[in-house]
């Protein structure tokens, strides 16, 4: 009995510092189910999609090379690259879980890892547990899915004008992800620098103009997120983990967000 308290309780505190991951992750949703409908996908698929990748700007920019066209070694390396940083934490919060979690249960963890549960998970000093690390995860997908759900069918039932200027949330999401980390690190404000002149280039210079979209956000990001390993690999402004993975997710979301904005405003001046 003392054993199913204690699981409970575990469950709890987690459920609790996942809810506000939770409603987050709602608003953020409701804009990546709005650009889904917008590439072409049904709000089936969209939120098929959210529900087994729990990925905000990998997907974003996979709907984005879909519904440019991209083929499917486009889509792949683009969502690869933008989601490399999660094998790195995984690799840390693994050191975090008890031993005798079995295959299943790591495989879980392993879906439910995300920027902001990571960073939640990997604060405590002790080991984490199962049942904390369940409720840590219910919310944040139930809202994750359920936003896309939402977002998804309103772009279907909105009309056309609204959905577009609805659309103007998904630039909003990465201004929000990008802002404050670079107010607060010299390197991760470069970094985004150079990933948004890196994308604005792609999409002006005539040799690399007619690059798909998902090549101009592997090349923008390859060359941003590679020149500050070289530049900045432990200088004091970005020595602790925390402010590294800051500098490798900002210069990521960056690139996607300015290649997403290049990309758009081509075919917008296209006849």
């Amino acid at each position: 009995m003392k054993t199913k308290s204690v699981s409970s309780s575990a469950f709890n505190q987690g459920l609790g510092l996942g809810l506000p991951i939770g409603l987050g992750y709602f608003a953020v949703a409701l804009a990546f189910g709005l650009s889904a409908v917008g590439a072409g996908f049904t709000p089936l698929v969209a939120t098929l999609i959210s529900l087994t990748n729990l990925s905000g700007a990998g997907q974003f920019a996979g709907v984005q090379v879909v519904g440019a066209g991209g083929s499917w070694i486009e889509l792949i390396s683009t969502v690869l690259i933008i989601n490399l940083r999660y094998i790195l934490m995984s690799l840390a919060l693994q050191q975090k879980l008890p031993a005798r979690l079995s295959l299943w249960q790591r495989i879980v963890i392993g879906y439910g890892v995300t920027d902001e549960i990571f960073a939640v998970a990997i604060a405590p000093s002790s080991v984490i547990s199962w049942r904390w690390f369940l409720g840590l995860l219910t919310l944040p997908v139930l809202g994750w899915t359920g936003g896309t759900t939402v977002g998804a069918v309103l772009g279907e039932i909105l009309p056309a004008n609204i959905v577009a200027a609805l659309g103007i949330a998904l630039y909003c999401m990465f201004i929000a992800i990008v802002i404050p980390p670079a107010l607060d690190s010299r390197p991760v404000l470069n970094t985004v620098l150079i990933a948004t002149a890196a994308s604005c280039l792609l999409k002006a210079l005539p040799v690399t103009s007619s690059l798909p979209f998902g090549w101009r956000v592997i090349v923008a990001t390859l060359l941003a997120a590679g020149y500050a390993t070289w530049r900045w690999p432990n200088t004091p402004e970005v020595s602790t983990a925390e402010d590294a993975e800051n500098a490798e997710n900002a210069a990521d979301d960056a690139a996607a967000d300015a290649a997403a904005a290049a990309a758009t405003t081509g075919k917008e001046q296209s006849p």
